[in-house]
């Protein structure tokens, strides 16, 4: 990406009103730092809740994307392992517009008959800043181009949008040893690739974790991913429980199985990196359920690695509100005016509170648990949800506590169903 790996890391709500009108003689520049802090958090916002600057999803745009990303292949300005079944064979098959938000595309397709998803963060494969030690090469050039310096610019792509230093042999998952006969296209379209945030991320996380989406295969800088149905707050459970026995045991025991995932989740995001990655955008429109009930991220725009989360919030303020980054917030320093480095909350929180919460919050969501287990469960997942220490963090022993109830509840409805 040409921008700076701090580029991204903004405030997204600030308690700004009235900032200007105070600013004495002298402080005009102070006044000017402020709006541009304000104007890239409105960006930051706008990027984190889709539908507010939707543009229409149709199938007629859609089909006109596809048919000219099939141009750029047959011209030779790009290549990729779905190129193939797209444009010629015909195995790759779009099915609908899922959304567009500010030039982002999703669209839904058929690859050799599994449901995919294709992705891009803009229309057009122009609209991406070219490879600049790609110019003057020939149509048919590139095999020269070299394999040190390749791994030197993708490492600084992806320091600037996860902001992690990888080894170069942490870099394969993203595909820099392919080697083709239109090495050109080759390299422009994996340099497309390499500014996309999310695709680095599921990318290096392929194989890695149960709880994200692997990346299929792409074709210029349309990357695919597989394709799960998504939550909603309109769902009763939240997610769609279309494999499950119907009754109210069998819907009680998938909410536990899917609650024990969301806990596996957790952990995993918290404990099995190098570092920890932070969710900053938890609602169940980006999350999805597999048929086993393991809870899947599939919208990870808004996640981030520690160094970079830290990057993020550590911002000027002149109170806690200034340190709010959407579901991932710190605490605002006064005598030093920073917000702190560190984040104050954390993903198990914020699930309990946007997730758990809609789950266990009367004995009604959750039927066929015995009363005094439901009365714990229920004070474990308020005590999880409000912050137990000056830091917003959830008390101590909660995870350990909640796993301990929804297992026991399991068993219950388990034992019920015999």
């Amino acid at each position: 990406m040409a921008r700076a790996a701090g580029s991204r890391g903004r405030l997204g709500r600030c308690g700004l009103r009235g900032r200007c009108g105070r600013c004495g003689r002298g402080a005009l520049l102070a006044c000017a730092a402020w709006t541009a802090g304000w104007v890239l958090a409105a960006a930051l916002l706008l990027r984190a809740h889709p539908g507010v600057l939707s543009e229409r999803c149709t199938d007629e745009k859609s089909r006109r994307i596809l048919a000219a990303l099939c141009r750029d292949y047959r011209g030779g300005a790009l290549v990729g392992d779905l190129c193939e079944d797209l444009c010629v064979a015909g195995k790759l098959l779009y099915r609908r517009c899922l959304y567009f938000e500010r030039g982002k595309k999703v669209l839904q397709a058929d690859w050799r008959g599994q449901p995919v998803v294709l992705k891009s963060e803009e229309e057009a494969f122009s609209s991406f800043p070219p490879l600049g030690l790609l110019d003057g090469q020939p149509d048919d050039g590139g095999q020269d181009f070299p394999e040190a310096e390749l791994l030197l610019l993708a490492a600084g792509e992806v320091r600037s949008a996860l902001g992690l230093e990888l080894a170069n042999g942490s870099l394969a998952p993203l595909g820099l040893g392919r080697r083709g006969p239109r090495r050109r296209g080759q390299l422009a379209s994996l340099w497309a690739l390499l500014q996309q945030e999310e695709f680095v991320l599921l990318s290096l996380l392929r194989g890695l974790s149960p709880h994200t989406p692997p990346v299929l295969g792409s074709c210029g800088h349309f990357y695919a991913v597989e394709h799960l149905a998504a939550g909603s707050p309109h769902h009763w459970a939240l997610f769609p429980l279309d494999g499950a026995p119907r009754g109210d045991h069998s819907r009680a025991r998938a909410v536990s199985g899917m609650a024990l995932s969301f806990l596996d989740m957790v952990a995993h995001f918290d404990h099995d990196f190098s570092h920890r990655l932070h969710l900053c955008d938890i609602k169940p429109e980006n999350f999805a359920i597999r048929s086993d009930f393991t809870a899947v991220a599939i919208d990870v725009d808004m996640a981030f690695f520690e160094p970079k989360m830290r990057e993020i919030l550590e911002q000027n303020c002149t109170g806690d509100e200034d340190c709010n980054f959407f579901d991932c917030f710190s605490k605002c320093d006064l005598r030093v005016h920073r917000c702190g480095a560190q984040r104050a909350n954390s993903n198990l929180q914020v699930i309990c509170d946007k997730i758990f919460r809609h789950w266990f919050s009367s004995p009604l969501r959750s039927p066929g648990v015995s009363l005094p287990l439901g009365r714990q469960l229920r004070a474990a997942v308020q005590e999880c949800a409000a912050p137990g220490d000056p830091q917003g963090r959830a008390p101590r022993g909660v995870f350990s506590k909640l796993r301990r109830l929804l297992q026991a509840a399991l068993r219950e409805l388990q034992e019920k169903d015999k």
